[in-house]
């Protein structure tokens, strides 16, 4: 037979598999994989561990508010009367 270029032969194979099937690949939301050297890869890894570590730890002590009944309020040593004196105020 005479040969046919790559881009006839991958039109006529997407042809034959629309003919085949309705199925499709859902499109790809996130770039392709890529290689990382084992030092970036090792800093990302312990960057998102500590990340989860702090996460779990904001959980449980949410678990455990709730469980003890104790409720979490904003703490201002400073009150309300230091925020006042910080206001900036044009003096003309």
């Amino acid at each position: 037979g005479s040969p046919v270029s790559a881009e006839e032969r991958r039109l006529r194979d997407k042809k034959h598999l629309d003919d085949i099937t309705a199925a499709r690949l859902p499109p790809l939301h996130h770039s392709p994989a890529k290689l990382l050297p084992i030092e970036e890869s090792i800093a990302i890894q312990i960057q998102q561990k500590e990340a989860y570590e702090e996460m779990q730890a904001k959980l449980a002590a949410q678990k455990l508010a709730e469980r003890l009944n104790i409720k979490m309020v904003r703490f201002e040593p400073e009150g309300e009367a230091s925020m006042q004196y910080r206001e900036v105020r044009d003096e003309d």
